[in-house]
């Protein structure tokens, strides 16, 4: 089944609230296999809103709306689509009360914006709204369903969750939705694209693939509709140890989980600590680890050595090398993670090095160098890698790179050692 998300707000069109309502809601009703297929945002008129439903339902059977739902007089959804199918307003005695206790409680009396709250399209669907005033309301007329919901994230996602999602499973036949994600690291979207291409022409067609950019990582998205659950699962194993074979380590995840909760898993499981010595990336790294609960068990500490004078008091790294390789170098990025390790303490160390931008790049280090080194008590491995001429975008790649090489340095030691 295919729905559309209508968002009835100037406040979004002005750029004055980000619609976060429609991506999650989207997520939702995806997973009951309702695939949205087109979301719309439209000012907070009589005509926005007729048009948008007209247009709309001509597409799909399924429309879901929110905003436009409060006690003010800029708040028209419901009056109008009362008006477009024929529904009297008429008084809900239950919601009435309801209103009436929420607003003794604050010592407030009941008012003609308060009294307008209760009214309530007849013929309709109503759906309590246990977190607010604003009931969710369904309309229906030759098989197309539209659905008005409050635009307050909170009371929205409460009506899907605990009311309107369990409905919609039960009524519509929806089909079983599987998606499986793969994350990979160190790997552009185009010159993935060119390794998988041969695995992608041999796809199921049930079997839909989508490359999902962001700086530092690819997600490959495979996502599956049908009737039979295990059918389908067994169609992403098979295609998952196709994929495993062709990008093996470049893989570092599944299902979305972040590189730091992978980081955190290996140490604890391996019972190891790591610690940061951190130039370009300025404690973002360090900022990432303690983000995961619980990472005290496994980083000690982090020293953001942002000028020459920390690098050689604090990490020890060597002055005649900061001088004559520069602090961008292969040379010093190794003896501030090798210091880092011995001044904290740790089993690993991650250590970066590079020009974030925007100025500070020359022909021989343009913005966007970095050389990031991994070190245990014994030893030490470093790369170089030229990545943007953004900042933002140059200190979040970086930290994902540092991240990528300790995993591959953590699995590595163990295939070793076993």
């Amino acid at each position: 089944m295919q729905a559309e998300i209508i968002t009835i707000g100037d406040e979004i069109l002005i750029g004055q609230i980000v619609d976060t309502n429609s991506a999650w809601m989207s997520k939702e009703l995806n997973a009951i296999g309702i695939s949205v297929n087109r979301i719309t945002s439209i000012s907070d008129t009589k005509d926005a809103i007729v048009s948008s439903i007209e247009e709309a339902i001509s597409r799909v059977d399924l429309v879901l709306m929110t905003g436009g739902l409060g006690p003010t007089n800029d708040d028209i959804t419901k009056k109008t689509l009362s008006d477009y199918f024929a529904c009297e307003l008429v008084q809900d005695e239950g919601l009435y009360a309801k209103i009436e206790e929420r607003l003794a409680r604050y010592k407030i009396g009941m008012n003609a914006f308060n009294r307008e709250q209760a009214l309530v399209p007849e013929g309709a669907r109503i759906i309590p709204n246990d977190f607010g005033t604003a009931p969710c309301m369904w309309f229906s007329r030759d098989n197309k369903h539209v659905i008005s919901m409050p635009g307050v994230p909170f009371e929205m996602k409460n009506i899907m969750q605990s009311r309107l999602l369990p409905i919609l499973s039960e009524e519509f036949d929806c089909p079983y939705v599987l998606h499986q994600t793969v994350m990979v690291q160190g790997l552009g979207e185009s010159v993935l694209a060119e390794i998988l291409q041969d695995w992608e022409a041999k796809l199921p067609s049930v079997v839909k693939l989508a490359y999902l950019p962001s700086p530092g990582v690819v997600r490959l998205r495979m996502s599956l509709l049908g009737d039979d659950e295990s059918e389908l699962k067994a169609i992403v194993e098979n295609q998952l140890k196709g994929l495993k074979a062709i990008l093996g380590e470049r893989i570092f995840a599944f299902d979305d989980e972040k590189i730091e909760q992978v980081i955190a898993n290996l140490l604890l499981d391996k019972k190891k600590t790591v610690s940061t010595a951190e130039s370009c990336t300025g404690g973002n790294m360090a900022h990432m680890l303690t983000s995961m609960a619980g990472s005290s068990a496994y980083f000690k500490g982090s020293v953001v050595a942002y000028s020459n004078e920390v690098k050689a008091s604090v990490l020890g790294v060597n002055t005649n090398s900061l001088e004559e390789f520069g602090a961008v170098s292969q040379q010093v990025v190794e003896q501030m993670a090798t210091g880092a390790c011995k001044a904290i303490g740790t089993d690993y160390a991650i250590a970066t090095s590079g020009i974030a931008g925007p100025d500070g790049g020359t022909e021989e280090k343009p913005v966007g160098t970095v050389w990031i080194a991994i070190a245990t008590a014994d030893k030490v491995i470093s790369e170089k890698f030229v990545f943007s001429k953004e900042r933002g975008r140059n200190i979040r790649m970086a930290s994902l790179a540092g991240f990528n090489m300790l995993r591959k340095m953590i699995l590595n030691v163990e295939k070793m050692m076993g």
